[in-house]
């Protein structure tokens, strides 16, 4: 007599955890160090302020003897890594999540999320009041205070949004390996710009970077539970 028939649906495999899990050990540390960061910055802590402001006026003595360099760095933070560039990279996103695979969900939440980190950094900017570096041979100008620095913020929270996106839409290998390399390049090349051209401390970079890396991991937990 034939075995019974067993239906697929019972050999399936277990089914992936929720999207957001991965995403919890990423928050904890950038977590706690942006928070210890912000908390130093705020107190004008002395070896940090100091360390600050020895590697500020060493690399601007650099881009005052580098004039070429420096153009060329003011160029790429003015257009190429602006955080107004960055922003408009998400909305064509959007866009084509929206109109190109009807991910009407995904694209609101890339767009909320890149708006809520712009207020996050114009409400911390606005709480910590940091002054900027003051040189009597200015290389280049720049607006508000200094903590976090908007540009190194903005650019770690895009290009972290498109690249998990990339990911759990499942790219292949020649496509995500380009993806890493120019976010790497973008992330870490806006960061030193703002510091060569002596409008940001090196501190106001690194709380950007962590800010925008915990917005993201934020960000994909509150995605995997709306798709949980």
């Amino acid at each position: 007599m034939p075995p019974p028939h067993i239906s697929p649906v019972g050999l399936e495999p277990p089914p992936r955890p929720p999207e957001h899990r991965p995403s919890a050990a990423l928050l904890g540390v950038p977590a706690a160090c942006s928070v210890l960061l912000l908390i130093l910055v705020a107190a004008k802590w002395r070896p940090l302020t100091g360390l600050d402001h020895d590697i500020a006026s060493t690399v601007h003595r650099w881009a005052v003897d580098e004039p070429g360099l420096t153009q060329t760095a003011r160029i790429l933070t003015d257009w190429v890594w602006d955080p107004w560039t960055m922003r408009l990279l998400c909305g064509v996103v959007a866009l084509l999540l929206w109109y190109r695979y009807a991910a009407r969900w995904t694209a609101v939440w890339l767009v909320v999320t890149c708006a809520v980190g712009a207020m996050v950094q114009q409400v911390l900017k606005a709480a910590v009041d940091r002054a900027r570096p003051v040189w009597p041979d200015p290389v280049d100008t720049a607006h508000y205070a200094a903590f976090p620095s908007g540009h190194a913020m903005t650019a770690a929270l895009t290009c972290g949004l498109l690249l998990w996106l990339l990911h759990r839409h499942g790219v292949g290998r020649a496509l995500w390996g380009w993806a890493v390399a120019l976010a790497a390049l973008s992330v870490t090349g806006v960061g030193l710009t703002r510091v060569w051209l002596g409008v940001h401390w090196p501190t106001d970079v690194l709380g950007g970077w962590l800010l925008g890396i915990v917005t993201v991991a934020v960000a994909v937990r509150i995605h995997g539970s709306r798709r949980s």
